[in-house]
This record gives structure tokens, C-alpha cells and sequence, in this order.
């Protein structure tokens, strides 16, 4: 059974940093491409950043040079941090897999007031 389960979240001003955390169950985590979303208040939920098995990355253009995702495999874990940040970044973020299914964690608010 997948479970993932993400925190990190929190409000902070804008040019504020915050680093968030996604602990993963229930997959072979070490093979699966993973990946942060988010989604906004009355919008739809979009790719931020992922990162394959290898450790490479791709990113939103709206979040490049600004975030960086990076994965422990020892720990089953996968992190955002976050930098730079502005009241548009303001959404839940979520993580899955790069193909998600139909499950969703409870993801984690993240907040940037101007």
C-alpha cells in the first residue's frame, strides 16, 4: 500500500527559504522517478520539479534557479528546497511519482506573503 506522507510546510515572507520533506511507503522507492506538485486555490495541480533514479532533475520554468529537488534513497525520502520564494509559489505541494496514480498524499500548505 503507498503512503506518502509530506511536511516542511509552513508561511513565510517572500525571499524566504523553506525545505520540504516526502517519507515514502509501499513502492520500490530507489527505481521510481519522483516528483513535487503543486496546486493553487482554483487552479489546476502542475509539475514543479522530479528527479529520476540517476538523479536527474527537470524543473517548471517558473521555479528554475530558485529550487532544487534532490532524493535519500537510504531513507526512502525525496526534498524541495525552496528558495527565493514568492506569494505565487503559495499553493499545497504534494509529492508522487514522476506517472502518479490515482493516490495522493495530504500534502503541505505552503504560504508566502508579500
Amino acid at each position: 500500500q503507498v503512503q506518502l506522507v509530506e511536511s516542511g510546510g509552513g508561511l513565510v515572507q517572500a525571499g524566504g527559504s523553506l525545505r520540504l520533506s516526502c517519507s515514502a511507503s509501499g513502492i520500490i522507492f530507489s527505481i521510481n522517478a519522483m516528483a513535487w506538485y503543486r496546486q493553487a486555490p482554483g487552479k489546476q495541480r502542475e509539475l514543479v520539479a522530479g528527479i529520476t533514479n540517476s538523479r536527474g532533475t527537470n524543473y517548471a520554468d517558473s521555479v528554475k534557479g530558485r529550487f532544487t529537488i534532490s532524493r535519500d534513497n537510504a531513507k526512502n525520502t525525496v526534498y524541495l528546497q525552496m528558495n527565493s520564494l514568492k506569494p505565487e509559489d503559495t499553493a499545497v505541494y504534494y509529492c508522487n511519482t514522476l506517472r502518479p496514480g490515482a493516490y495522493w498524499g495530504q500534502g503541505t500548505q505552503v504560504t508566502v506573503s508579500s
